[in-house]
């Protein structure tokens, strides 16, 4: 028997994902596990998740995953390369994936493991670099150099965002000597990002549309992309669409008095363009996070750049707060199947895996100030929804069992920790059956 590794957002979870999980068990077994790394509360295009890690992990286990892990911030709120990097690092640490599966455009796993070890090689670093130095945007300097190397074909798989994503799973692949082997699914139905046109409704949705949807709590819309119970599990602990922006005079008062010094220290902030005074600019003169974008937003860099460069600074994060590697694995939610699973990673992962929030008090110290790290990201999560949630367990989840673990929790010595606002204890939920995270 397989097991599938799956990297995802799950923003939220929908049909093309559960399409995705058949098709990989068509090929593999219909009895082979399925493990999920999933973004948590802030996701790689620089925004809220639609739903709390919580919710969206519900909605994973009810759609055919076993086991859901979480993707630490400081690498789901990343560029591509990075979110690859350190999302196979955990499927890889888990000790227990033979198989990573993932979407593209193209669905041919050879060719686009071509342009990934292409983009591995020394040429390809020289090559981009020089284009780059010549003032070429990034992401045009890669096509070109891997056109140049390779040919026209192979260089469009780069021009589309699966094919892409799926091309850095495989340069991480490499990167780490994994023996996990890659299968990949053709993407069917809507493009990334698209919106619908017209009345027509598409056995597959985008995500975004499918976000639009719920934004406008149109839930009969909704209804017939949320595999299983996904609609009841999201109207349930509805508490309206997230966004940044409700958020924004808080925001806009830390840009005021960030300095180009406190811009440098963040990732992917264009310290080596010199661009970190046109930033701190930026965030003293702008009255809006509209205005921040039009002041500081260089004509070659993506909006999802912009916005995740927002996102780190709202969090507090810094680029040093990104370890070379994910130091622990934390288990988000499970089933009877995922349970088993959890017994064979005790014996090979190469991590320590935490079931319960008392146990990152036995990590090293770099993983206790990761998992702080988190825990404070979850509650800034808090601040962009419609109306904000009393900060901890007892207002939020009103049980015996939250207060017990808002017991246990507060024990454990984690340097610089903020208000928690993290998940209650399990023991609730894996009486209900669900075997979930709360």
């Amino acid at each position: 028997m397989q097991v599938v590794g799956i990297v995802a957002e799950y923003d939220p979870f929908h049909t093309g994902h559960a399409y995705q999980i058949a098709r990989t068990r068509a090929e593999l077994g219909e009895d082979a596990p399925v493990v999920a790394v999933m973004s948590g509360c802030w996701v790689q295009g620089g925004r809220c998740a639609a739903a709390d890690k919580w919710t969206r992990s519900r909605l994973a286990l009810t759609g055919g995953v076993d086991l859901v892990l979480e993707l630490p911030t400081v690498w789901a709120v990343s560029s591509a390369e990075t979110f690859a990097q350190g999302a196979v690092g955990v499927l890889a640490a888990s000790g227990v994936v033979d198989v990573l599966s993932f979407g593209s455009e193209c669905g041919a796993a050879d060719r686009l493991r071509q342009v990934a070890e292409c983009l591995n090689s020394p040429a390809y670093e020289a090559g981009v670099r020089r284009f780059v130095d010549e003032g070429m945007p990034f992401a045009a300097a890669r096509q070109e150099v891997v056109r140049g190397i390779l040919g026209p074909e192979c260089s469009a798989l780069l021009s589309t965002p699966n094919n892409n994503l799926g091309v850095e799973y495989l340069r991480a692949l490499d990167r780490l000597g994994s023996p996990i082997r890659p299968v990949t699914v053709r993407r069917e139905g809507a493009p990334h990002d698209s919106l619908l046109a017209g009345a027509a409704r598409p056995e597959f949705l985008s995500a975004t549309q499918l976000r639009a949807f719920l934004e406008a709590e149109d839930w009969q819309a909704a209804e017939p992309y949320l595999p299983g119970s996904g609609l009841e599990l999201l109207r349930g602990g509805w508490r309206g669409m997230p966004g940044l922006w409700r958020a924004e005079r808080g925001l806009l008062a830390r840009l005021r008095t960030m300095t180009a010094g406190d811009w440098a220290v963040l990732p992917d902030s264009g310290a080596a363009e010199g661009l970190p005074p046109r930033l701190e600019r930026a965030g003293k003169r702008c009255r809006s996070l509209e205005e921040f974008f039009q002041l500081a937003k260089p004509r070659h860099w993506t909006q999802a750049r912009m916005r995740r460069l927002l996102v780190w600074a709202f969090l507090g994060l810094t680029r040093a707060d990104r370890p070379d590697a994910p130091p622990y694995l934390r288990v988000l939610g499970f089933n009877a199947r995922g349970q088993e699973l959890l017994k064979a990673m005790k014996g090979r992962a190469a991590l320590p895996v935490l079931t319960k929030p008392a146990h990152a008090g036995r990590l090293e110290e770099p993983g206790r100030r990761l998992f702080a790290l988190e825990a404070r990201c979850t509650d800034l999560y808090d601040l962009c929804l419609p109306e904000v949630p009393v900060p901890g367990p007892p207002g939020r989840y009103g049980c015996e069992e939250g207060d017990r673990w808002r017991d246990e929790w507060e024990g454990v010595p984690l340097p610089g920790a903020p208000p928690w606002s993290c998940p209650p204890c399990w023991s609730c939920c894996l009486r209900r059956g669900n075997g979930t995270g709360p």
